[in-house]
């Protein structure tokens, strides 16, 4: 089974940053860090490489779509996956995702222990 212990969280709320990450270190990802919009995230990847990056699509300054476009350009991290965690219900942002081939999931907020297990499974085959 691989491990993937480095998650990237890109949310604009603090709390809900705080909230995923207890969730996700009791998942037994390792090294969880935040950042509060897709310009930052940009700046991460820049000197990082997370192994999962779980991304809010609506953000001031950079949103996450601009983020996914900006990611593109990052031959860094071409083998990190994304799992958009958002609070949008539209069919049209689920089926915008589908362009983007490191997008591993579209999940309506919050993140929950179910979710993550269910992801774990999906990943590990």
């Amino acid at each position: 089974m691989e491990t993937w212990n480095k998650v990237l969280l890109v949310e604009d709320d603090e709390t809900t940053n705080f909230i995923s990450s207890v969730i996700l270190k009791s998942a037994g990802f390792e090294f969880v860090d935040g950042v509060l919009n897709g310009l930052e995230a940009c700046r991460y990847i820049e000197t990082k490489c997370p192994d999962l990056i779980f991304l809010d699509i609506n953000m001031p300054i950079m949103d996450g779509w601009e983020f996914l476009d900006e990611m593109k350009s990052n031959i860094s991290c071409k083998v990190t996956k994304v799992v958009i965690l958002t609070s949008s219900t539209r069919p049209c942002d689920q089926k915008m995702a589908e362009n983007y081939s490191n997008v591993v999931a579209f999940w309506e907020k919050p993140m929950t222990d179910e979710k993550i297990v269910k992801l774990k499974q999906e990943l590990f085959k």
